[in-house]
């Protein structure tokens, strides 16, 4: 089995892509619906993204409100956005949930970084994990030439390199913008 180095590119990139579409969700200071494609929530006996089971909407710029299709998940889906990770405080009135956005202060700015880090750390294993996969392909292929592996070896840890640095780059600009005042 050889190297497909395009599949590792690939896998690399769609770690990279991912941790974008999550910055997106991290809103220095307006609300924005993206901020909560995240959340997951636990109805009907399996795990849905919170678009499945309402449609979110901002009526308001420090204001989000979730329309629950089926107001008997709405404490469900209370209760995922709460413990979602986002610092936020839904509050349910029937199938209708307000979720203000809370001021950035200088504590919650901190809190973003740090959910921001966390997002990136996230990245940078999903990288990790392609490169042991392409290494891995690397050594099981005993026909491949020694000279051969440690080229090929080098090229996915020059790939590695360069999504992690981009990983990087993204955090450092995510990190500016969220305590820029």
């Amino acid at each position: 089995m050889s190297l497909d180095k395009s599949d590792i590119e690939k896998r690399m990139k769609g770690a990279v892509d991912a941790l974008k579409s999550e910055f997106g969700g991290l809103r220095a200071g307006r609300a924005s619906t993206s901020l909560l494609d995240t959340v997951v929530v636990d109805v009907y006996g399996s795990k849905m993204p919170l678009n499945q089971v309402g449609s979110v909407s901002v009526p308001e710029p420090r204001l989000l409100t979730v329309t629950v299709w089926d107001a008997g998940n709405a404490p469900a889906v209370e209760k995922a956005i709460r413990n979602a990770g986002l610092g936020l405080n839904p509050m349910a009135e029937g199938a209708l949930i307000r979720i203000p956005m809370p001021e950035l202060n200088e504590e919650r700015r901190k809190e973003l970084v740090k959910i921001a880090g966390k997002y990136s750390e996230t990245a940078r294993i999903a990288i990790r994990n392609v490169r042991k996969d392409g290494m891995d392909t690397i050594k099981a292929d005993k026909d491949l030439p020694e000279d051969d592996q440690k080229r090929q070896s080098d090229e996915v840890q020059k790939l590695t390199d360069d999504h992690i640095k981009q990983v990087d780059t993204l955090l450092s600009d995510k990190e500016s913008d969220i305590m820029a005042v």
